[in-house]
């Protein structure tokens, strides 16, 4: 996938900087693509200073194991993917990798020190349809196995399956620290994540105007759980939907955090730092 496009202007910095705790900066984006550095040095004039790499496929997985042992900016976090899991349980997965080898060299990804969570894993029932469905149930209990025996954050990824998600985080008991990355829920279901001390991750989508739900959530949802996330190169935040995105463009998602809970910009630039480091240590 990319993100073909104008890339918009940087945003004003931040008061206090910030982690963006989801970016995927090995996918192509912008009509004058970026390199990691100048997308990280751009984010950084912002007072976005650390990021969490995601690889969610084995590509990019193994891609984020190198990002991160050459960008001290970075932490990462490795997994398959929902919409990647059946494809390799299917053997349809154009790397003709079986779902057990798959998931094999995942776990020894996920072991490198500066990998700290396990994630995007859980579950999505927009791009996979029915008959793909048990394979991602698996998928996920596994990584959530996986977090528990590393003792690692776990990033999910829910689209459509948000009973179904806490179904079966209740059912195998969810890891000590589990996040909902690009948090797409309801107010009722922030305050179930909430009961579990789990942390809810707002992407440029609580910035949209026809996202009243995803703003009632944040309302909802304890400062102390509160993290922010980019989901570079998509979702960039209002005024600029649809262009490329990049760690840089967290700083007006923060904004539109720190409106909607009361703050001022520079406390909950402050708490959600604090969080971000709470949950995947230092960088």
């Amino acid at each position: 996938m990319s993100r073909p496009g104008p890339w918009p202007p940087l945003p004003e910095a931040l008061p206090s900087p910030i982690v963006d705790n989801h970016a995927h900066l090995e996918w192509p984006a912008g009509d004058e693509p970026k390199s990691v550095t100048q997308r990280l040095e751009e984010a950084a004039q912002v007072g976005v200073t650390r990021v969490v790499q995601v690889g969610c496929e084995l590509t990019s997985a193994r891609w984020t194991v190198g990002a991160v042992e050459e960008h001290p900016q970075l932490v990462g976090a490795v997994a398959l993917h929902p919409n990647e899991a059946p494809l390799h349980a299917a053997r349809t997965h154009e790397s003709e990798v079986s779902y057990p080898e798959a998931f094999a060299e995942i776990a020894d990804l996920a072991s490198h020190e500066r990998i700290r969570a396990v994630g995007e894993t859980g579950l999505d029932f927009f791009r996979t349809d029915e008959s793909g469905r048990a394979a991602q149930v698996e998928a996920f209990r596994d990584h959530i196995r996986l977090a528990k025996e590393y003792g690692k954050p776990l990033q999910i990824h829910d689209r459509d399956a948000h009973r179904e998600v806490i179904d079966i985080l209740d059912r195998d008991g969810a890891p000590e620290v589990t996040v909902f990355h690009c948090f797409s829920g309801d107010a009722d279901m922030a305050d179930v994540c909430a009961e579990r001390g789990w942390y809810l991750s707002f992407a440029g989508t609580v910035t949209f105007r026809n996202a009243a739900d995803v703003r009632e959530a944040l309302v909802r949802t304890p400062m102390n759980r509160v993290l922010v996330e980019t989901d570079a190169p998509f979702l960039t935040p209002h005024p600029h939907r649809g262009a490329p995105n990049s760690p840089a463009m967290a700083a007006l998602t923060m904004g539109t955090i720190a409106e909607v809970k009361g703050y001022s910009l520079a406390d909950a630039c402050m708490h959600v730092s604090h969080t971000s480091e709470e949950v995947y240590g230092p960088w």
